[in-house]
């Protein structure tokens, strides 16, 4: 790398992804792992190390990357885990019936409160920059835009009426009132 990593910019800071590389940090210090993805604010790295019983993540501040060396290029079963790392497991215990009343549930709310949103699949799509997946919780959110991220995950816990699934019964309650902190 011949310019600092924090003036390197999102192109050349994307040729590292998913590949296994060597952060020098200090003059006697090193960080090793699986690129995930660089925050494009603070140049700070994320960088993932798979084990048995799980993995570690270290994330390493920008400023203080002072030299990136590629030890590895990512095969396909790599390149998979660490795309699917970071998300959440599948909810796959609801059945569709009941995952397309969230989803209306959900898409209803928005539109109630003035919200921009359309079905997309299984999927709502809000104003074009987030994306509501499957079972439609407050965390299924995702968008690179935090305000909005934000602002949704809020509307969407505020809903007067959610549904929350008892683990001890195979049945559904509505909770007027439920509070989205909580686990649905």
């Amino acid at each position: 790398m011949q310019r600092g990593w924090l003036h390197s910019g999102p192109l050349l800071w994307l040729q590292y992804v998913d590949k296994n590389v060597k952060l020098k940090v200090g003059k006697h210090e090193e960080h090793r792992g699986w690129l995930l993805t660089v925050d494009p604010v603070s140049a700070s790295v994320v960088l993932v190390n798979f084990r048995e019983d799980g993995a570690s993540v270290r994330v390493v501040m920008g400023h203080a990357v002072e030299d990136v060396e590629v030890l590895q290029e990512s095969d396909p079963e790599t390149a998979e885990r660490l795309r699917l790392f970071l998300l959440p497991p599948t909810t796959s215990s609801l059945d569709p019936e009941e995952l397309s009343r969230r989803r209306m549930g959900v898409y209803r709310w928005l539109e109630k409160n003035r919200v921009p949103v359309e079905e997309d699949g299984d999927s709502l799509r809000v104003a074009g920059a987030l994306t509501i997946l499957a079972p439609y919780r407050p965390e299924d959110c995702c968008s690179s835009n935090q305000i909005i991220l934000d602002r949704i995950q809020r509307l969407i816990q505020s809903q007067p009426h959610l549904l929350k699934v008892d683990p001890g019964f195979d049945s559904i309650q509505i909770l007027p009132g439920f509070s989205g902190s909580q686990e649905l």
